[in-house]
């Protein structure tokens, strides 16, 4: 039999207001909407399904208040994660969400009606207060304090909720399943114990072996219930880690495990996110859970240091344990003993045992190189779908950016790199001239400081999108901003690689080297705002390269950004 859910009823609203959801559609399209973000329709579509048992919407004011400062609801039921919807003064200011209000709540994606809130509270919540005594420190470096203080807007609203549809998926469809339906897949294959394991990775051999020892321990079946909504920022995508639990799977014991996906959105709280995800596998049915080793840790803080000891997560689950009544199975390190040939827990080797192992750094650097992952530490298949998503920076896209003075340089040097990098054929290389994405993609702006972050965001979301696909992109725009082109950096940095380089021409070089006599136009105050002149411009800090056009020949700058491309990997043969 399943574990009874958090709060002992399981809040499937979805099915609770199947018998009003004509009524409830019809109403909707009267309604102000709110069009949610995604990490609020993770959460709704985790309310409406039930996996966020007992909550029924979002929290009130007393109801956060509660669980920031004693990790439970006003009710006294253990929770330790606040729920919440934020929204800006603006859609406060209109009138249209006030207490009492009705408010539809929309899908992003498609626009679809998800459900009907009914407000209760609106609040102005102590964010600094949340991030101390739930995330443990005021510090942006944590991700969920990053997002309450520069993403979250500046009202929380609270109040029930209504089903009206689950948000449609298009991937994985066969693997996204609802606490209702967990349960009912259980009962159908007579599972009465389940550990579930939760992961935001891709599984390897260790995995595999750690899952089956915690299984056997506990005479249980095995739920992997990896998180496909919110994760860590730079974890490995999705689509390819659920490619990997899928090719994985056929490696259990025959009918030990079952594959499926969670919809969350982590906020990366450590102790009391392991918590709160035990109260989710809860909901879910399982009668085990597994806790890592620093479970859901974000990592270092501003100061270098871990937000969090390695075990406070599971100290935490174990202080709460009569109150989760799910049984808490702590991560067993296991180790590759290469001279048998297995893995064995870490507590159980002898002193001076020969061990393997491979960290998450040293597989980042192996994906990154080409270098072999070898058949002790994943299976073929999981090595040929990590390779095929994560290719060697041979085979990645990259955009080498140009920034400089009008007249610095910067074009011919370009255009030059660009005839280099078509000699050497590896990739398709393509070039964004500022005066080409002027005159193509950004004619109707003008030389404002706002209207230049805008032409600069356009290059930078055309290069991403290049560098994604595996080519080489050379732009080289004015772009006179530190701030501008650090947020190009980050943009193409997902996708492939990015390079900083400064052509640092003097103007008085740059004046003598303007042939159409725009500086000269610039002084008599002809052409206003004239970077260099009666505009500023902000020199690189860290450039991966800085040149100077009157101290070194094109082709010797040319050929310093192709040691650089070469010393990074990104061209060349290793």
């Amino acid at each position: 039999m399943a574990n009874p859910p958090h709060g002992g009823v399981l809040k499937d609203l979805l099915a609770r207001d199947t018998a009003q959801r004509e009524s409830l559609l019809a109403e909707s399209k009267k309604l102000y909407s709110v069009v949610l973000n995604e990490r609020q329709l993770c959460d709704l579509e985790l309310i409406i399904t039930g996996g966020f048992s007992p909550l029924e919407g979002f929290m009130s004011e007393s109801d956060y208040n509660s669980v920031v400062t004693d990790s439970r609801l006003k009710s006294g039921v253990l929770w330790t994660i606040p729920i919440y919807l934020d929204l800006n003064e603006s859609d406060i200011g209109k009138g249209k969400v006030i207490v009492g209000a009705r408010v539809a709540l929309r899908d992003p994606r498609d626009d679809n009606v998800l459900a009907i809130l009914t407000v209760s509270d609106i609040y102005r919540p102590n964010r600094s207060r949340e991030a101390e005594l739930v995330y443990g420190a005021d510090d942006i470096a944590h991700p969920s304090v990053h997002y309450l203080h520069n993403i979250a807007k500046s009202h929380f609203i609270g109040g029930s909720v209504q089903a009206i549809a689950r948000p449609l998926h298009y991937d994985y469809v066969e693997n996204r399943n609802t606490p209702s339906e967990v349960r009912a897949l259980f009962r159908k294959l007579n599972w009465s114990r389940v550990v579930a394991f939760q992961t935001r990775n891709p599984m390897h051999r260790a995995h595999r072996e750690l899952t089956v020892r915690a299984a056997r321990s506990r005479r249980c079946n095995v739920l992997i219930h990896p998180v496909v909504g919110l994760t860590k920022p730079g974890d490995i995508d999705h689509y390819t880690r659920v490619r990997v639990y899928k090719a994985i799977l056929p490696k259990y014991p025959q009918g030990m495990a079952q594959l499926s996906l969670l919809p969350l959105a982590m906020r990366m709280g450590g102790p009391r996110e392991a918590v709160w995800h035990a109260i989710i596998r809860k909901n879910y049915g399982c009668t085990h859970f597994i806790v890592g080793r620093d479970h859901a840790g974000p990592g270092k803080n501003s100061k270098g240091k871990d937000f969090y000891g390695p075990y406070d997560a599971q100290h935490l689950v174990e202080k709460f344990k009569s109150e989760l009544d799910i049984e808490v199975v702590p991560f067993q390190m296991v180790a590759y003993l290469p001279d048998t040939d297995e893995y064995v827990p870490e507590d159980e080797l002898e002193p001076g045992t020969k061990t393997l192992n491979i960290s998450g750094t040293e597989l980042r650097r192996r994906l990154k190189t080409g270098a072999p992952l070898p058949d002790w530490f994943t299976y073929p298949d999981v090595a040929s779908i990590l390779r095929s998503s994560h290719p060697p920076r041979s085979k990645q896209g990259f955009t080498v950016f140009l920034t400089g003075l009008y007249a610095s340089g910067k074009e011919a040097i370009a255009q030059a790199l660009q005839v280099s990098l078509n000699q050497q054929g590896q990739r398709p290389t393509t070039l964004l001239l500022g005066e080409t994405i002027r005159s193509e993609l950004s004619q109707e702006l003008g030389f404002t400081k706002h209207e230049r972050d805008i032409n600069v965001g356009r290059i930078a979301f055309v290069a991403s999108e290049l560098t994604k696909c595996g080519g080489a992109v050379i732009a080289a725009p004015i772009a006179p901003y530190e701030a501008a082109r650090k947020s190009a950096a980050d943009l193409i940095g997902k996708h492939g690689g990015f390079f900083l380089i400064h052509v640092a021409t003097p103007l008085e070089i740059c004046i003598e080297r303007d042939r159409a006599g725009q500086y000269i136009k610039a002084k008599k105050g002809e052409i206003k705002g004239f970077t260099g002149i009666d505009d500023p411009y902000e020199e690189p800090i860290k450039p991966d390269l800085r040149v100077d056009i009157s101290k070194q020949a094109v082709s010797q700058i040319v050929h310093e950004i192709i040691l650089l491309l070469e010393k990074e990997a990104y061209i060349g043969e290793r």
